[in-house]
């Protein structure tokens, strides 16, 4: 059965979602998507089509549209991560309506766990005993090494290496083509910049960079939309 699915935000990563739903059906033996579009607050976006998906109207709309489509977002940047779970949890959106995605080229062990509403793009490797929580985003050609555990609402970018028994907290920002030591945990609402090496615990809420990663801005995390 062809599920409909729309798409949450019309710009930057949420664009590439697209690619990978039409990945997806290329790579299936029938249609498994079908795009019905995009939602975003940009009234300049309305009526226009972005790689041949409309863009459908404002986020208030997905409420209406839950009960006959399934939805998946790539929402978040380093200004907004800290606050993602309060903005998909305000769309209204029933938690089994969000779709877990998979591109057909990532390599997912048998043995690890993906949660709801995950979006893993291209060239992905995650091992086993890995536990990726809700909602949350894997970007291009990343790595997550056996036993770490991804916490619901972040957002890994792409590049990133990840390595066993690392544990990344709820609403987590890594940059791209960053680093994590085994081992290490990052607390909760925290942002990793990007290619910085961490090997030491991140504070909740704190901003690290560099190689290796320093703290830069404790509590800087407390950021707005």
């Amino acid at each position: 059965m062809t599920k409909k699915i729309v798409l949450l935000g019309a710009s930057g990563g949420c664009v590439d979602v697209l690619d990978t739903l039409y990945d997806i059906n290329l790579s299936s033996p029938f249609r498994r998507y079908d795009c019905v579009g995009f939602l975003d607050d940009n009234e300049d976006l309305h009526g226009q089509r972005i790689l041949g998906a409309p863009v459908l109207g404002p986020f208030q709309m997905a409420s209406d549209l839950q009960d006959e489509c399934f939805f998946a977002t790539a929402m978040g940047s380093e200004q907004n991560y800290s606050r993602r779970k309060e903005i998909i949890e305000a769309l209204g959106i029933a938690a089994d309506r969000f779709e877990t995605l998979i591109h057909p080229t990532a390599s997912i062990s048998e043995y690890a766990k993906i949660g709801r509403g995950v979006i893993i793009h291209q060239n992905v490797t995650i091992t086993r005993h890995v536990e990726i929580g809700d909602n949350v985003l894997v970007l291009p050609n990343t790595v997550v090494s056996h036993g770490s555990k991804i916490g619901c609402f972040s957002i890994v970018n792409a590049g990133v290496c990840i390595a066993g028994d690392v544990q990344i907290e709820e609403s987590c920002y890594i940059g791209a083509n960053s680093s994590i030591r085994q081992n290490v945990t990052v607390h909760s609402k925290s942002l990793v910049g990007m290619g910085g090496v961490v090997i030491r615990d991140v504070p909740s809420g704190s901003v690290v960079v560099g190689s290796p990663a320093r703290l830069l801005a404790p509590k800087a995390a407390s950021n707005e939309t």
